[in-house]
């Protein structure tokens, strides 16, 4: 217990759970080797997610426009399969022409993060933009190859991520990034900045659910496992708040 309070106080929750379960492992490991009798850990609780992951905000239209204004054309069909499919960034990045049907109108495409296969139907702004790209009779030609080749040679999109970010930074919706280290370390708790790409993912759902679109449907676009994950990407914007406000009859 010493050894999770004292990695909390450094780290994120989820961070600390991880070591927490590693050291479960290696004490099972020993207890079943006999080497001790018994597990020290095992009744060591868990940390409660201080809603670190909850802190990412959407984006307003505005906002998006103003970032559109100031990507190159991979980065604005990126943006654009962000807002209009919801996926997450590896996804997009990792998109090639197999993945899209055009005569369907649908997307294809099982997720890196969950390996869960989806068919999204495309937008009607998605699928016009698709329409403009020069397409390619290589079925595994990358929709977009600067993108791509940044996943395929890292294995991750921090490199692809941390270019948005500075987009964003452009835009005046986000800090430049330092490149000065901060002294705590890598897995050091880290102040998360409330907008990046994901925020399309939550923006997405969110605008989904302010159109009316019922909430199955949305979870099963965007590729959420369960309910209460789907509850979390979804922001009440005012405009809906405004007309539920107005819904109430005058006495």
């Amino acid at each position: 217990m010493a050894f999770r309070n004292a990695t909390v106080v450094r780290t994120t929750a989820k961070t600390a759970n991880h070591y927490l379960k590693a050291v479960r492992m290696l004490f099972l490991a020993a207890r079943r080797d006999t080497v001790l009798s018994e597990n020290p850990a095992e009744f060591v609780e868990g940390v409660r997610e201080r809603g670190e992951a909850g802190t990412r905000q959407t984006f307003s239209l505005d906002e998006l426009r103003s970032v559109f204004a100031l990507c190159d054309p991979e980065w604005r069909s990126m943006l654009l399969f962000g807002l209009y499919s919801g996926q997450r960034l590896s996804d997009i990045a990792n998109l090639t022409w197999s993945n899209v049907d055009l005569e369907r109108g649908e997307l294809r495409l099982q997720t890196r993060k969950t390996s869960k296969r989806l068919i999204i139907p495309l937008a009607p702004p998605l699928w016009q933009h698709l329409e403009t790209l020069p397409s390619s009779d290589n079925p595994r030609q990358p929709l977009h190859p600067r993108a791509y080749g940044l996943l395929q040679k890292e294995g991750r999109c921090a490199t692809i991520s941390n270019q948005f970010i500075e987009l964003l930074a452009l835009a005046g919706l986000r800090p430049h990034q330092g490149r000065q280290s901060t002294g705590k370390g890598r897995d050091a708790a880290r102040e998360q900045s409330s907008l990046s790409f994901h925020s399309l993912r939550r923006t997405a759902t969110t605008l989904w659910h302010e159109a009316g679109v019922p909430a199955a449907v949305c979870q099963a676009l965007i590729g959420h496992d369960s309910e209460a994950i789907h509850e979390l990407y979804v922001t009440v914007g005012r405009e809906a708040l405004a007309r539920a406000a107005a819904a109430l009859p005058a006495l």
